[in-house]
């Protein structure tokens, strides 16, 4: 079991900064990514619709014998989780809780923000997960659509970057904000011009703190791989996979040389 893959799926390419997060913190650990493109984005479909979706996601996962998956889609985690967490018996986690529990460790003030998706923001999972472990935490919760096609175009630094995070952003700065939650997967890429803007606020990449809870569940259910040797990456995509091997490398900073349909 030890030497099996960690399951990695996303509708697209966000997840890519979670897989970069854990083969940086996890260097012996294989991993297999599923990036489901053919059905992106997941934002504009139903809980029902969702839930299939992730289903279906591990399923392909589990064929490829892996020990534990990792859901790198906030979507996904703000929907599907609890009910995958019901139905398989491999270790299962999300992207939502790690985020929260660093960002109230830092917090001073107890006034958090949370970007994300439309989708992730109305389903309130991360603003329920705050109250529910601090009732006393004020939560601003921000939808960003336009985050998202910028980092996909490579748009990651200049004025209209500065422009579109002054448009969603100011009203942290006025909420007294000291903290705020990347709650996409795409949002790591834009961490510095969002840092530049929010002087003095904590920026917390759910990526990151994702990558530490993979390395803990791990270690806590004895997976941990011991092979003093690179892990391999597998990646697999639902559809096209050109568009997918061009968002890749600007993803992990590298080429992949093979993408599996």
């Amino acid at each position: 079991m030890k030497d099996r893959a960690i399951g990695v799926f996303d509708s697209g390419v966000g997840g890519l900064t979670v897989l970069k997060e854990i083969e940086k913190l996890l260097p012996n650990e294989n991993i297999i990514y599923f990036g489901d493109t053919a059905r992106v984005p997941y934002g504009n479909k139903s809980k029902s619709t969702i839930i299939k979706f992730s289903t279906e996601n591990i399923l392909f996962l589990l064929k490829e014998k892996v020990k534990m998956v990792v859901v790198a889609c906030n979507t996904s985690s703000s929907l599907a989780l609890g009910y995958l967490k019901d139905i398989f018996k491999i270790p299962i986690i999300g992207v939502i809780e790690a985020g929260v529990n660093k960002a109230l460790t830092v917090s001073l003030n107890r006034r958090v923000g949370v970007i994300g998706t439309k989708s992730t923001i109305d389903s309130k999972s991360y603003q329920n997960l705050i109250k529910s472990k601090d009732k006393k935490t004020v939560v601003f919760g921000k939808s960003c659509p336009l985050f998202v096609p910028l980092v996909e175009e490579g748009l990651l630094k200049g004025a209209l970057v500065n422009k579109t995070i002054s448009l969603y952003l100011s009203r942290f700065i006025k909420d007294k904000v000291d903290t705020v939650i990347l709650g996409c997967t795409h949002y790591p890429l834009l961490k510095n011009p969002i840092s530049d803007y929010l002087k003095n606020v904590n920026i917390i990449d759910s990526a990151k703190e994702v990558a530490i809870h993979t390395k803990g569940v791990l270690a806590e259910n004895d997976l941990l791989n011991c092979k003093n040797i690179r892990g391999e990456k597998v990646f697999y995509v639902s559809d096209e996979t050109k568009n997918f091997a061009n968002l890749a490398k600007l993803f992990l900073k590298r080429s992949i040389k093979t993408i599996k349909l």
